[in-house]
C-alpha cells in the first residue's frame, strides 16, 4: 500500500519541525549495536522517548518523539515494501533518516546520529528539490508544535 498525501506531508511537517532541534555534536561515535527491532512503543522505550501518536493504521504507526530537545518521528510499518516506498517518496523532502527494519526515524542529522547509538540502523539523507523551502505542500510554513 502506497503512503497517502497526508502521512507524507504530517511526516514532511514534522521533519522540519525536528530539525530546529539541537542535539550533540556526533564527534567520537561509538560502535553501531545491533538494530532494534520490535513495535513502536518498544523502540521508544529503548530510545527513552515518550512516544505522541499521530497515526496508528494497519499499514503504518508513526509518533514524534522528544527526548530533552531532541524532537524526531518515529514509524513502524506493516511491511518491508511499505517501509521503503514511504522512505523513497519521503526523501524529496530532504532530512535524515535512521532505518532499520520495518522503522524509521526522522529529524535532526545530529538527533538521528545520537539514536543510531541506541537503535543501531543505518543513515540515509534524503534530497531537496524545492530550492530551500522550509515547508512540506499544503502546509502553511510553520509546524505549531510547542514544548
Amino acid at each position: 500500500m502506497r503512503p497517502t498525501r497526508p502521512m507524507l506531508a504530517l511526516a514532511a511537517a514534522v521533519a522540519v519541525v525536528a530539525l530546529t532541534g539541537c542535539g550533540t555534536d556526533g564527534d567520537g561515535e561509538a560502535a553501531v549495536p545491533e538494530t532494534a527491532t520490535g513495535s513502536l512503543e518498544h523502540l521508544a522505550a529503548q530510545a527513552r522517548c515518550a512516544p505522541d501518536m499521530q497515526t496508528d493504521a494497519d499499514t503504518i504507526r508513526q509518533a514524534i518523539c522528544e527526548n530533552g530537545d531532541e524532537k524526531y518521528v518515529l514509524a513502524t510499518f506493516a511491511t518491508d515494501r511499505g517501509q521503503r516506498e514511504w522512505i523513497n517518496t519521503a526523501k524529496d523532502y530532504g532530512g535524515h533518516y535512521l532505518v532499520g527494519r520495518k522503522w524509521v526515524a526522522v529529524g535532526h542529522q545530529d538527533v538521528v546520529a545520537d539514536l543510531r547509538g541506541t537503535l543501531g540502523g543505518t543513515l540515509e539523507q534524503g534530497t531537496r528539490h524545492d530550492g530551500g523551502g522550509s515547508h512540506a505542500p499544503g502546509h502553511g510554513g510553520h509546524g505549531g508544535h510547542g514544548s
